[in-house]
């Protein structure tokens, strides 16, 4: 599933000029998904150039999105609105670490996908 966004997320900057718009106003953004035991971990470079991604977590990321497991992650990667993350926040399936608004960056982008 996080290799299949990582190709919907490089079709969305082929595609879509406002998803192209969005990005360049950012400047880009490095974030990745993991489950907390690191077992599964993926992160996506972002940039008005062209979008990387791959296995692992670098340690320089801006936004790490952290699932308590797997089903957890689906759960909420499937509808990832605001509310489905304050929601995992609150019941402690989510922790996000980094700065909040590029969490809200990130789905702004997520939204033209």
């Amino acid at each position: 599933m996080l290799w299949l966004l990582g190709l919907l997320l490089k079709r969305a900057q082929r595609r879509k000029p406002g998803f192209r718009d969005a990005l360049a106003e950012m400047r880009g953004l490095d974030w990745g998904i993991a489950t907390e035991d690191l077992a599964i971990a993926r992160y996506y470079r972002m940039s008005p150039s062209g979008i990387e991604t791959g296995p692992g977590l670098p340690v320089d990321l801006d936004l790490e999105l952290r699932f308590a497991d797997v089903d957890s992650a689906v759960k909420i990667l499937r509808r990832p609105t605001q509310r489905a993350f304050l929601d995992g926040m609150m019941a402690g399936t989510v922790r996000l670490v980094g700065d909040s608004g590029d969490l809200q960056k990130l789905q702004k982008l997520l939204r033209h996908i």
